[in-house]
């Protein structure tokens, strides 16, 4: 039995859809509030409760042999919402698999995650990590660089921001920052491939995709194949930080927030070889991704429709 936490968020419903295809024997916990509008025809057996929740975590644990560990609040909680939800569940959520004998715990963390730090999303991913390494317990943490798709929150915000304003793009810093973007179906086989790969048990697994890429060079991908071209305005990152308080107290669902902007505070890569070597995938590449579903996407109505939707709760 393989327990998924954030299954309902941009990894989990992929992968619990490929889970699910495959005939794997799947669980899920989620919070009472998520279980309306599934993405799952028919979805798996689901514990009801979330990872601060330890009656709950314990029910979820039991039978269980693998837990894939996706719940976070980095595309919308604040620095208090990603110490309750990440670390103290976390911990929470180990406490649960010791009792209950686990086999291994598989978690998604970031390039560039430690515990030290200056970046509020990589410093939890750090102590998230740390935890885990400390546990006793079998594990994999799979470190990723930008993980983007059809329906993510990061490269569809940057075409959102494009759409708001049809002159010119607030580029965080000079654009030299080095990204490794990751395609979701890739990221969802990787983990697949984990379920079965002896090797990769107690190992910190990083990983990218098919190039490395600038964020300037991101930048003009993205317009390149939306067609929206504007000028690019290199802007001090601590401004962008300061509208990005303003913007998340105005609006119900700011499209930047303080971790959307962690994510581009430095160079995010893996060896371009790993992905390759330890999962046996050849990864897809960045614009010929963006090529299959970008051109018909109209970001326009999409950033009326998230910036306008409440604010997720916590769980």
């Amino acid at each position: 039995m393989i327990l998924v936490t954030g299954a309902t968020g941009f990894v989990g419903r992929h992968l619990v859809a490929r889970l699910l295809a495959a005939d794997y024997p799947v669980r899920l916990l989620l919070p009472e509030h998520k279980l309306r509008n599934l993405p799952w025809d028919t979805p798996p057996p689901i514990v009801t409760g979330t990872v601060l929740d330890e009656e709950a975590l314990y029910k979820a644990v039991t039978g269980v042999h693998t837990v894939i560990h996706l719940e976070n609040a980095q595309w919308w909680g604040r620095a208090r919402d990603l110490e309750r939800i990440e670390v103290e569940g976390t911990r929470n959520l180990i406490a649960a698999a010791r009792a209950a004998r686990i086999g291994r715990i598989i978690a998604l963390s970031h390039l560039g995650a430690a515990p030290s730090s200056a970046y509020t999303l990589l410093r939890n991913k750090g102590l998230v990590e740390e935890a885990i390494r400390a546990s006793g317990l079998a594990y994999t943490i799979i470190r990723t660089g930008v993980i983007y798709g059809p329906d993510d929150s990061f490269i569809n915000h940057i075409a959102m921001q494009l759409a708001a304003n049809p002159l010119f793009f607030l580029m965080p810093g000079r654009g030299e920052v080095v990204l490794h973007p990751l395609y979701i179906d890739d990221m969802v086989e990787v983990l697949i491939r984990t379920l079965e790969l002896i090797e990769t048990v107690d190992t910190v697994q990083e990983i990218g995709g098919a190039e490395y890429v600038t964020l300037e060079d991101l930048l003009r991908t993205v317009m390149r194949v939306s067609g929206m071209y504007r000028a690019i305005i290199p802007t001090p990152p601590y401004l962008l930080r300061w509208a990005t308080a303003i913007w998340t107290r105005i609006l119900p669902r700011s499209l930047i927030t303080a971790q959307w902007l962690d994510l581009l505070a430095t160079n995010r890569a893996a060896r371009l070889g790993n992905i390759i070597t330890t999962f046996g995938l050849q990864p897809r590449r960045f614009e010929d991704t963006l090529l299959t579903y970008m051109p018909t996407r109209h970001y326009g109505l999409l950033l009326w429709q998230r910036s306008l939707r409440r604010r997720p709760r916590g769980v």
